[in-house]
């Protein structure tokens, strides 16, 4: 049988897999989380991702530099600790390294290079319909279960602004941008003022660049460790016994006394506590790690938002004009869960679960979402573990154990998974 694909005119093969287990989209830590737990039950599932690795974010669209913002033991996925010997705060190439001897302990073998076009779930049948196109085919998968793994962040978001295309100069999203090492004695205008803003100013200046952040709103700037204990931890633990809007203050009256007035270098913080504010709206604080220091010193400068591009210049909103010679876009990423999946009652338009944590995690008809909780590494893990055990149960009690595969004449046959 062939298919005419949607979007060119090849003739593509096509092949029908009938899976006695879910299909899980995304082989980030969600996916690979889920994934180990449903190993652990002895429930068969098949993975599938665009990319030609797993993780393809950390790996693919992350500054050389990263770290991981929190402790380790907070980030790290269900039933395998990080080694004993990695640092409070893992590199990204430690936690890639993590990350694939993960995989493999939990014999997990994405099928890669396969991006899925459609998920459809089939009231005749009760079933869902997945179809993806690797290669030169076009495979649909039907099973009971979808697991949407794809994240927060599978899109970059690129804002539109007025004179942007007139410039001559270099433009790239934080997602392209691995050091400053290209960067050294230009002027670069970074457009964002959250971690990743801060980040990449940071280490433009480490590298002799001339930055200039563009802080268009109010946001909350906490010191990554207070007294030598990571900040988050305490926020975590004052969480148990006291009120979020208690837990703020104390938090801020800290940030304070660590970090000053901030105002008076151009950073306003929102009239919502941070964790308020990081529940009800998803706004992640920032974690200092010395960017105000080299704020303070004026190495980064800080400007208001921004009205029009031109060649070699920026005008911002207060008037003032800019020479720069680049631009970065620190401004984001989002879901694009709504681009694929034909379901509207789990997630909202923006390709969020509409349930706030900790209730997303769950939909109709066999359908499941990780890694949407605004609640970083920590979060997907605590929905993988309940995802997985949900499917697990329903799958003991109405499948066997084999999974059974039928496509076109070429290629016929039944594995176990």
């Amino acid at each position: 049988m062939v298919h005419q694909a949607l979007d060119h005119g090849d003739l593509f093969s096509r092949r029908c897999i009938l899976l006695n287990g879910p299909v899980i989209v995304g082989a980030g830590p969600s996916g690979l989380a889920v994934g180990a737990g449903l190993r652990q039950q002895g429930v068969p599932f098949v993975i599938v991702d665009r990319a030609d690795c797993i993780a393809s974010l950390w790996q693919n669209k992350t500054y050389d530099r990263l770290k991981l913002h929190l402790p380790k033991k907070f980030c790290q996925l269900p039933f395998f600790p990080f080694p004993p010997n990695y640092p409070q705060y893992p590199a990204k190439y430690q936690f890639i390294d993590y990350l694939e001897s993960y995989a493999k302990k939990f014999e997990i073998n994405p099928r890669f290079n396969e991006s899925v076009q459609s998920a459809k779930y089939d009231e005749s049948c009760r079933l869902w319909r997945v179809r993806t196109v690797v290669d030169d085919c076009e495979v649909e998968y039907i099973c009971r279960w979808l697991v949407v793994a794809t994240g927060e962040n599978a899109e970059k978001v690129v804002p539109e602004f007025a004179g942007l295309d007139e410039f001559s100069g270099h433009v790239m999203h934080a997602c392209d941008y691995r050091s400053g090492e290209g960067f050294q004695g230009k002027k670069v205008l970074v457009v964002g003022c959250g971690n990743s803003g801060m980040e990449v100013s940071l280490d433009l200046c480490q590298h002799h660049a001339f930055p200039s952040m563009v802080v268009r709103s109010s946001v909350h700037v906490l010191p990554r460790e207070t007294s030598g204990k990571s900040t988050f931890e305490l926020a975590s633990s004052l969480m148990k016994w006291l009120p979020v809007k208690v837990v703020d203050k104390i938090l801020l009256i800290l940030a304070r006394c660590t970090l000053g007035n901030l105002e008076k270098y151009g950073i306003k913080r929102p009239l919502t506590g941070p964790i308020e504010l990081k529940n009800s709206h998803g706004k992640t604080p920032v974690l200092d790690i010395g960017a105000l220091q080299k704020i303070k010193s004026g190495k980064i400068k800080i400007v208001p938002g921004i009205k029009k591009f031109s060649s070699g210049r920026v005008e911002l909103v207060n008037g003032e004009n800019l020479e720069i010679d680049s631009v970065i876009l620190a401004t984001g990423y989002c879901s694009n869960v709504p681009s694929w999946l034909k379901e509207n009652d789990l997630f909202s338009v923006e390709g969020m679960p509409r349930t706030p944590f900790p209730g997303g995690w769950k939909g109709k008809s066999g359908l499941y979402a990780v890694g949407f909780t605004r609640r970083g590494l920590s979060g997907a893990s605590f929905d993988a573990i309940r995802v997985a055990q949900d499917i697990a149960k329903i799958w003991h009690q109405e499948t066997n154990h084999y999974v059974t595969v039928s496509c076109d004449r070429r290629c016929n046959r039944t594995f176990h998974n």
